[in-house]
């Protein structure tokens, strides 16, 4: 399953030379041509899934799995003090590329970088209210 369209399709199957720093059957890890901090790196199935809404369980597994190894091994080599994963589902979320990936940011102390959101405060009734929206059937 390739989408012949995908840029990240092409990488994920040697087709577009990267810098790959990891390699399976199911997966690529590239570093990151734009990267937000020094081994910022993209785990890339080399299978065409737009968002993690479409990934196959099995698959979905493999990626985490994956990415606690990576982020593991870049602590190691790259002495970061920090690790951020990053997986943008959708253009309002972030995402760029319509290819499911997930980011291996090594965080540096004082790199400048920023990754979060603004907190908002919400009553317990509005709570419940979204937690009975998201449970309910």
């Amino acid at each position: 399953m390739k989408d012949d369209n995908c840029i990240f399709c092409k990488i994920a199957s040697g087709e577009i030379p990267s810098k790959t720093i990891y390699e399976d059957e199911e997966f690529r890890v590239i570093l990151d041509l734009a990267p937000a901090a020094k081994g910022h790196a993209l785990i890339l199935p080399k299978a065409h899934f737009t968002s993690l809404y479409e990934l196959p369980d099995d698959c979905a597994a493999h990626a985490m799995l994956l990415a606690k190894k990576m982020a593991k091994q870049m602590t190691d080599k790259l002495h970061c003090d920090g690790f951020n994963l990053v997986q943008n589902n959708g253009e309002t979320a972030g995402q760029t590329v319509l290819h499911f990936h997930i980011h291996l940011i090594p965080r540096y102390k004082d790199d400048g970088q920023k990754i979060g959101w603004e907190p908002r405060e919400m009553s317990q009734d509005e709570l419940a209210q979204i937690c009975g929206q998201i449970i309910a059937e």
